[in-house]
């Protein structure tokens, strides 16, 4: 039997639940006919996921929208659950739009990113996306010549690069030179060319600045920032503003900082709202890693234990092939250990007390490693490792077939039972 102990957290986090402790050690469990293949896994806790997003959404002002960023997690089941709760979906790619409508014809998409073809715009206006976000006069110029040939009325959002200072975050996309969003000095130009097109509806604008922002309050100056900002183009254009996209950014802690207090947030926006900058304005705000990175767990199965030029590694059954995302953030990613009392072979079983070990994979490459240099109290080969807030960015953004390695289980629990 698998029990749990925690290992020097590295961060705060809610412990896993009861459903996900059974699931766990049920994982540890030998085959019945005796053949056992390593642990490795996703575990999704899909009640966890639902009971997050309804405490984010009793605090939510009346004129606030909550939609989910599929590029966090585009996994069906976590759309599934998502779509009865969240106001609507924004995808970066043709790609995530079809995900969605698999799940919904009709949930609100709106339709975001950098790089849109022609083809995306024209497969992105037959599925009945809400709203496509417009990153630079190139773009709005081509997708004015497919309404025009549609004979639509495409509703837009202007996305905006702002020349503010903005809050230090782990990812920053505005606020200086990034591929995203139209220059704040060419806004006024672009504004006037979708005023003068019959085929676009300018509903407003898009500004998602940082990423992973873990200062509530000072988020929460940002916004008011955005709705200073668009007010003014509203008063000199004499624009109807239907709607405010202000993005995510919403930071998860992966070390000991805390988290994004959403509650806090809230409290410094309602002040910013009363006033009414934007009358009949939606504002709306598009998390994917706040929404979805604490209802995941990848779990991987330690498979050798080494000493080299005087440090430790434990090789796991697993690694950035899966989970990118501590390599590519570069951050010691906050896990567990769960002992496994198994063990199948007749002599000793290599172990480490009180030492720091890096967490490494399977793969052939020194940069396959998920934590690195990190105190554990016992680790053992056939241990298992628990990485906790693995729901976002991890799977779908690792590169699966380096090697060929197979791929890790995918596991979701829904109150009690596990369904692969």
């Amino acid at each position: 039997m698998t029990s749990v102990v925690k290992i020097l957290p590295r961060a705060p986090w809610n412990p896993p639940s009861e459903a996900v402790r059974r699931c766990l050690a049920a994982l540890g469990e030998p085959a019945p006919e005796g053949a056992r293949e390593p642990v490795c896994a996703f575990v999704y806790d899909l009640t966890a996921l639902r009971e997050h997003v309804r405490a984010m959404l009793a605090g939510l002002p009346q004129s606030c929208r909550l939609y989910y960023a599929v590029k966090a997690n585009p996994d069906r089941r976590l759309i599934e659950t998502l779509a009865p709760l969240v106001a609507g979906f924004e995808a970066a790619s043709i790609g995530e739009i079809r995900r969605i409508r698999e799940v919904s014809d009709s949930v609100r998409v709106i339709f975001g990113g950098p790089g849109k073809k022609d083809t995306e715009l024209e497969e992105a206006l037959t599925l009945g996306v809400e709203r496509i976000h417009v990153e630079s006069l190139h773009e709005l110029r081509r997708l004015n010549l497919i309404a025009e040939r549609r004979g639509r009325v495409v509703p837009i959002l202007l996305r905006v690069n702002l020349h503010d200072a903005l809050p230090e975050a782990t990812v920053t996309m505005a606020g200086r030179a990034t591929q995203f969003g139209i220059d704040e000095a060419q806004v006024e130009e672009v504004i006037e060319e979708a005023q003068c097109s019959p085929a676009l509806q300018l509903d407003g604008f898009h500004m998602h600045s940082i990423s992973n922002n873990l200062d509530a309050r000072l988020h929460a100056r940002l916004v008011a920032t955005y709705l200073s900002r668009v007010r003014g183009w509203a008063e000199r254009f004499d624009l109807k503003i239907r709607c405010l996209d202000a993005g995510g950014g919403f930071g998860v802690s992966y070390d000991e900082r805390p988290d994004f207090d959403w509650a806090a947030f809230l409290e410094a926006l309602r002040p910013q709202l009363a006033a009414d900058p934007l009358p009949g304005a939606e504002l709306l705000f598009e998390p994917g890693r706040y929404i979805a990175a604490f209802c995941g767990y990848y779990v991987a199965e330690v498979i050798d234990l080494k000493q080299s030029h005087g440090r430790y590694f434990a090789i796991l059954r697993g690694g950035t092939h899966h989970f990118r995302l501590p390599a590519s953030w570069q951050h010691d990613h906050p896990f567990e250990v769960l002992p496994c009392h198994l063990w199948p072979y007749p002599f000793p079983r290599p172990e480490l007390n009180g030492q720091r070990v890096t967490l490494a994979g399977e793969l052939c490459t020194p940069k396959d490693v998920l934590a690195r240099e990190v105190a554990v109290g016992r680790l053992r080969v056939g241990d298992l490792v628990l990485f906790h807030r693995a729901g976002a960015y991890g799977w779908t953004i690792s590169h699966h077939d380096f090697l060929g390695h197979s791929h890790p289980r995918h596991l979701y629990l829904d109150d009690k039972e596990p369904v692969s």
